[in-house]
């Protein structure tokens, strides 16, 4: 029993990393229908529960079923590592230039959810799912501009570093050491180059040369997700080391002695950087402008306490070893 990913050589050539913010999206969507996923988004919840109040997802959450089939239509994988929301979402909205395929995909979906058929949602869906299709994107974006906009400084900054960790692992140990620190249901059998995730049910998805997409989100907490019929191509949903630090409020003053060898911006720059982040990330997260940041990241470097590396589009910084240590060694204020 599980859902099996089956590799071919060429897959094992072909495996990516990706960050969707219109994923981000859908699931931040799924945690406000589902109290087990609330544990580590708490403060995230306090923080929205009035913007939420201004949207009806009551569409959205008739397509996500607690067990078959959401709609490909309305997530296709991102097409590159750091893709943004417009982009995606006019992917979502030329599902509406086929109808007969947008209507089977939704009927799918409702078809897992008792009674979402027979609803007068689902029925407006199925009676014109070209304006279903323009219609749910448009709650996407609505979505996207109320509970996640003004947090992906922060999220983009977890996900960047968790595929940052997780590509030197797999550089370091291959695709068994990437699998087996990505989430405990999963499973990889490299004598029949095969990806289990453990489930009730069994699935099996031969991966045909396309690779396999990985994808980490601070939502989909504790699951793990595997999907996308052909011609999609295969995607893995992990949740993303951090999140339990994710929403906590940013580090107290750097402890003096550090303060006073470095100065106190760049020794609060320093110790911010418990995993790698970007200079927007950091500016966000200490309050601080982005030129002041990157005046301290500079500095820091130029002393051989950080290390720089370009993850995308973005370049995200660390503590070199020496810069480990003073963190770890100062004492507190």
């Amino acid at each position: 029993m599980g859902f099996h990913y089956r590799f071919a050589p060429a897959d094992l050539l072909r495996c990516r990393f990706a960050i969707s913010p219109r994923w981000e999206t859908a699931e931040a969507v799924r945690v406000l229908l589902l109290p087990r996923r609330h544990a580590y988004h708490l403060p995230w919840l306090s923080r929205i529960r009035s913007a939420a109040a201004g949207l009806d997802l009551r569409p959205l959450w008739l397509l996500m079923p607690a067990k078959g089939h959401n709609p490909d239509l309305l997530s296709p994988p991102p097409s590159g590592p750091s893709v943004t929301i417009e982009e995606e979402l006019a992917r979502v909205r030329a599902a509406a230039g086929d109808p007969e395929a947008a209507r089977e995909d939704l009927r799918r979906s409702l078809a897992c959810t008792p009674g979402a058929l027979e609803s007068a949602i689902g029925a407006r869906m199925l009676e014109d799912p070209a304006r279903a299709v323009r219609e749910l994107a448009d709650l996407y974006e609505r979505a996207w501009e109320a509970l996640v906009a003004p947090h992906w400084p922060r999220l983009r900054a977890l996900l960047e570093a968790d595929i940052l960790f997780h590509s030197r692992r797999l550089a370091a140990g291959g695709l068994e050491a990437l699998f087996e620190g990505l989430h405990p249901d999963l499973r990889w059998h490299g004598g029949s180059q095969t990806l289990t995730i453990e489930r009730p049910s069994h699935h099996d998805r031969e991966l045909g040369g396309q690779g396999l997409l990985l994808m980490p989100s601070a939502f989909v907490w504790p699951e793990v997700v595997g999907g996308y019929d052909p011609p999609w191509q295969p995607t893995l949903v992990y949740p993303a080391r951090g999140i339990g630090a994710l929403w906590t409020a940013a580090a107290g003053p750097a402890p003096q002695a550090l303060a006073g060898l470095l100065g106190r911006g760049r020794a609060e720059v320093l110790c911010a950087l418990h995993e790698p982040a970007s200079t927007t990330a950091l500016a966000h997260r200490l309050g601080l402008a982005p030129s002041t940041v990157s005046a301290h990241l500079k500095a820091l470097r130029a002393a051989g306490l950080l290390l720089a590396f370009r993850q995308g589009h973005q370049v995200l910084y660390e503590r070199t070893p020496l810069g480990i240590a003073l963190t770890s060694a100062a004492p507190q204020a």
